[in-house]
């Protein structure tokens, strides 16, 4: 049945001012002005009540299952100190009664102590269980005795040093894929449902999923796939990171054969691959590349050639130099530059803008890095100095130079909060660096369906996916645009709330399990 909303406010390409649409068969039939509106016989009436009709948000990075588990089990992230995570892992074992207890978010940096648990730590506060502590850019982990134990051969691993924390490039990914096995697949449904429902009460319509075999596993994104083909559900766009691993990105259906495919580790677990040494470093420590330039390269014909999307975890400068080295590769080889498509995850360090719009990647991007990380004296410049770290997630550079962007969140990294990436995009550490509002606003709507390859969705036009969200915006600023000037509002604001989000006119969320209708 035809579904007309009216009363609100319609945020369109065009100037023309449009208080209300038409859905009809999953597209948008008509916009207009309520009273303009046709005169069905059989339609349903939803009253907007005043709200705010735009584009349903996209988030382009994903771990919906860790997403989930932080829900719905141990989030780390507000742990002020050492002690304090330490008093929440106790609680979390004494509820488990016996379970495993996995969580993350964790950050020493910011916590007085400047250390992370160990083992032993972990040990007395789980009363010798089983604990995953991932830490919050998930490259690196604290691991229970138990946990240790249950890894063959873990002390000999690279990465691992002896006293709980393990990190790349080996021995985090065994102790990860340990921990993983231990969750049984009901507990893998429910937070994934409890991550994509949350997703969906924020205005999220779809999510592109970063699989891989050491970061989720085969079985999780088939599960996931599956969810979100048959409930009520954000749209979920599947990646599988694994280096040469298309017949098995092809045989789960994933969209490429790519996402979190690491070149390389993370700033915070001082793993990105950088050009210079780390500056709080001994040494010349520079962090590390996984693979050879020719195998990335390989790696990207071969998705050319079976028609899929190529992608890679890039963060410091000499690992995003390897990607566009390697596209360079095949760019030459084929004869012709690649079709649009192939992405680039994180894209953080870039020297060379111009450089990664000529090779035609989408740069995947996450502004809220930034607003946690970023400025003078955050841990970036901790890691690297004050000069290098003002040279991270510079969105304008990228933009000006023609490099497509697509915002995410990398939850559990940082939650899902599109608002809040808007905000930060705007309102980068460096001014010079943020782009304007309704450039954001894009990149984390129709940017992100472009990176998947849907050009129908993220606009609001006669004949397009009738996929949007509805917020209110009542005794909020608003821009000239007609968004809500997020820039204007406290840095700790969550932004407007979402009313309803709809996905190709089903409705997905609708605040207080009630949809207005008149």
């Amino acid at each position: 049945m035809p579904t007309l909303y009216r009363n609100g406010s319609v945020l369109t390409p065009t100037p023309a001012a449009a208080t209300a649409l038409l859905v009809d068969g999953g597209r948008i039939a008509w916009i207009g002005t309520a009273a303009a509106a046709p005169d069905l016989p059989d339609r349903d009436v939803v009253d907007l009540a005043g709200g705010l009709v735009a584009p349903a948000f996209v988030d382009a990075h994903v771990h919906t299952t860790d997403t989930g588990l932080a829900i719905t089990g141990l989030d780390l992230r507000t742990a002020r100190s050492l002690r304090e995570a330490l008093d929440l892992v106790e609680r979390a074992a004494r509820a488990s009664r016996g379970r495993p207890v996995l969580g993350g978010g964790w950050d020493e940096t910011t916590w007085p102590e400047q250390r992370p648990p160990t083992s032993a730590e972990l040990d007395r506060a789980s009363y010798g269980g089983l604990v995953y502590l991932a830490r919050v850019d998930i490259h690196s982990a604290v691991a229970s005795s138990s946990l240790r134990a249950a890894v063959p051969g873990l002390a000999g691993l690279a990465g691992d040093r002896g006293d709980g924390w393990v990190g790349e490039p080996d021995a985090h990914d065994a102790v990860r894929r340990a921990a993983l096995a231990a969750v049984t697949r009901g507990q893998r449904r429910d937070a994934q449902r409890a991550a994509l429902r949350h997703a969906a009460g924020l205005g999220v319509a779809s999510v592109h999923e970063m699989a891989g075999p050491t970061i989720s596993g085969e079985a999780d994104l088939a599960d996931l796939l599956a969810l979100a083909a048959v409930e009520p559900l954000p749209e979920v766009v599947g990646y599988w990171g694994e280096l040469h691993g298309i017949d098995t990105a092809r045989e789960l259906g994933a969209t490429g054969a790519g996402g979190d495919l690491f070149c390389d580790g993370s700033f915070g677990s001082a793993t990105a691959a950088l050009g210079e040494p780390y500056a709080d470093r001994a040494g010349d420590d520079r962090g590390w590349l996984r693979f050879d330039t020719e195998d990335v390269a390989a790696h990207i014909a071969a998705c050319v050639a079976a028609g899929l999307q190529s992608g890679f975890h890039a963060i410091g400068d000499a690992a995003v130099d390897q990607v566009l080295a390697a596209a360079e590769l095949v760019t030459a080889r084929l004869g012709h530059p690649l079709c649009p498509g192939h992405r680039l995850e994180h894209a953080e360090y870039v020297r060379d803008p111009a450089r990664l719009a000529a090779s035609g990647l989408t740069a995947s991007v996450q502004p809220c890095f930034d607003a946690l990380w970023g400025g003078r004296s955050g841990m970036y410049a901790e890691r690297l100095g004050p000069d290098r770290a003002l040279a991270l997630n510079r969105f304008a550079d990228l933009a000006a130079a023609g490099v497509p962007l697509a915002f995410g969140s990398d939850s559990p990294v940082t939650g899902i909060g599109p608002w809040a990436a808007v905000r930060a995009a705007v309102g980068h550490h460096d001014p010079a660096a943020a782009i304007p509002l309704e450039a954001a606003f894009a990149a984390h709507t129709r940017g992100g369906w472009l990176a998947a390859g849907r050009r129908d969705e993220g606009t609001l036009a006669v004949g397009a996916a009738a996929t949007f969200a509805v917020w209110d915006v009542s005794g909020r600023p608003r821009h000239a645009s007609g968004l809500p000037d997020v820039a204007a509002t406290p840095a700790d604001d969550p932004g407007p709330r979402c009313v309803t989000t709809v996905l190709r006119g089903r409705t997905l969320h609708a605040a207080d399990d009630a949809t207005p209708r008149a």
